[in-house]
């Protein structure tokens, strides 16, 4: 089959530090090229991939300082993935809602991953007018605010099992990582460990949006002699990180559309402490990859009872259910329904034309 899978421009394919959704395609990309499938790959000029690659940009706009203006490029991209659409038996977008005027009046079948939160009031009249477009959920509980969507299906994300390792915990730490913003909960995470008496390590990215709420907030609390903040870090130093580490703390308080984290730390045999918002239960399965708690006193309680669970469960918890194999065959399970939908419709159009024009009256040549 011929893909496109069409990203984000903020960050290269995969990131060199923070990224979800380019991460999540660079693994989706390259599992389909191993599968067989011929596959471009839109995504910045920095970007590796065994795909053959578009590029309207030279680097991710989040680490170019030259770039200004962010929509500029991804105008760009879209005119190149539209110019070419022909060239493909299906486009995989995921860029949110950007493409969609545009690709609802594609003939090329065209399916759209949605990647972050959906609750928001704003994107109701939006999702409303494009109750065509065919979407995948990320996971169940991310589409319930928009449960009349076209929905294809859900799609766990999936990663390599083996680009991070088994680590055994030694390191006798908590760990938090991610992003710091008042939704992922540093703060709540900081005070478990605190109360637990337990040392904390913050591998996180703080974005232009976030820099006062961590500056006021954030910064006086990792003065703690029990809390390092270790700063951002890439995809290489995930398994050093969260394999040492006792249990990933995720203390969220808003609806959390899958959290690639959690599934990274079970790849490590890292158990995952969290709060049931959003995908946690779909994704922790409590007292095997972690626990699944209600506020801090709930999650300190958690902390002391680690020595139950077993690592080795937690990974095969991961290996079972979040592998890039299982996340590539679900994926190509909706492009070939999509494929096929779009084939079938365009023999009824052709038939409909043939009939029509057997069934036009003959001009009289008298």
């Amino acid at each position: 089959m011929r893909i496109a899978q069409v990203a984000p421009l903020y960050e290269s394919v995969p990131p060199r530090l923070y990224g979800g959704t380019e991460r999540v395609v660079s693994w989706l990309t390259e599992r389909l090229v191993q599968m067989g499938h011929e596959v471009t790959l839109f995504a910045s000029g920095d970007s590796i991939t065994t795909a053959r690659l578009i590029a309207p940009c030279k680097l991710a706009l989040r680490l170019d300082a030259g770039c200004v203006d962010s929509m500029a490029h991804h105008m760009l991209l879209l005119e190149q993935v539209l110019s070419r659409a022909d060239e493909f038996d299906l486009i995989h977008f995921h860029i949110d809602y950007l493409h969609f005027p545009a690709s609802r009046r594609l003939s090329v079948p065209c399916v759209t991953t949605l990647h972050g939160r959906l609750d928001l009031p704003d994107l109701v009249p939006l999702y409303k007018e494009f109750t065509e477009i065919p979407v995948v959920s990320i996971s169940d509980a991310q589409r319930e605010p928009l449960p009349w969507a076209n929905w294809m299906g859900t799609v766990h994300h999936g990663l390599p099992a083996n680009s991070l390792s088994m680590g055994d915990g030694r390191g006798e730490y908590l760990a938090f990582l991610g992003r710091i913003s008042p939704e992922k909960g540093i703060d709540r995470a900081i005070e478990i460990a605190i109360r637990s008496g337990k040392r904390l390590k913050v591998a996180a990215k703080i974005d232009r949006a976030d820099r006062v709420y961590f500056e006021k907030k954030i910064e006086p609390l990792l003065q703690h002699p029990l809390v390092e903040f270790v700063g951002e870090i890439g995809h290489c130093d995930k398994s050093e990180f969260l394999g040492n580490a006792t249990a990933l703390l995720v203390p969220i308080e808003w609806p959390e559309p899958f959290g690639l984290v959690m599934i990274e730390a079970m790849a490590c045999g890292t158990p995952v402490i969290a709060h049931p918002y959003g995908s946690v239960p779909e994704i922790v399965l409590h007292g095997i990859s972690g626990f699944q708690v209600h506020g801090i006193d709930e999650a300190v309680e958690a902390v002391g009872r680690l020595g139950e669970l077993d690592r080795a469960d937690c990974r095969r918890h991961f290996e079972r259910n979040f592998t890039d194999e299982r996340m590539a065959r679900d994926y190509v399970d909706i492009y070939e329904q999509l494929v096929r939908s779009a084939s079938a419709s365009m023999a009824v159009e052709e038939g409909v034309l043939n009939w029509m024009e057997s069934a036009s009256p003959t001009p009289s040549t008298t």
